[in-house]
């Protein structure tokens, strides 16, 4: 969690993605038959990673906060945003509320 001042958005995602997903393209390009398989299936699920929105990833790292604290109810509660604001101190009362209202949109899908 990254954050500068309490009006900044609090939770920076990293993507690391566009690289594996490179890497594990160019392995392919040159891997014997036996090998292709396997690569061929860590490249499908490394294309499907990328294509996570950072809302989702975001909204993920909410419900797993949440769940962290033992919150069991709605992820834009009230009570979750106060639980998410003990299990994150940093995190302002705006950001808590845009990141739960972010995660139960996220949630619905």
């Amino acid at each position: 969690m990254i954050g500068i001042g309490k009006q900044d958005m609090a939770v920076l995602v990293l993507r690391d993605t566009p690289e594996i997903v490179g890497l594990l393209g160019r392995a392919l390009d040159t891997a014997p038959a036996a090998e292709r398989p396997g690569l061929e299936r860590a490249l499908a699920i490394a294309v499907e990673a990328a294509s996570v929105s950072d809302a989702e990833i975001r909204g993920r790292w909410v419900r797993q906060r949440l769940a962290a604290v033992g919150h069991k109810g709605q992820v834009d509660s009230v009570a979750a945003i106060k639980a998410l604001r003990q299990a994150e101190p940093g995190l302002s009362l705006r950001q808590a509320a845009a990141y739960a209202r972010e995660a139960a949109v996220s949630a619905r899908g």
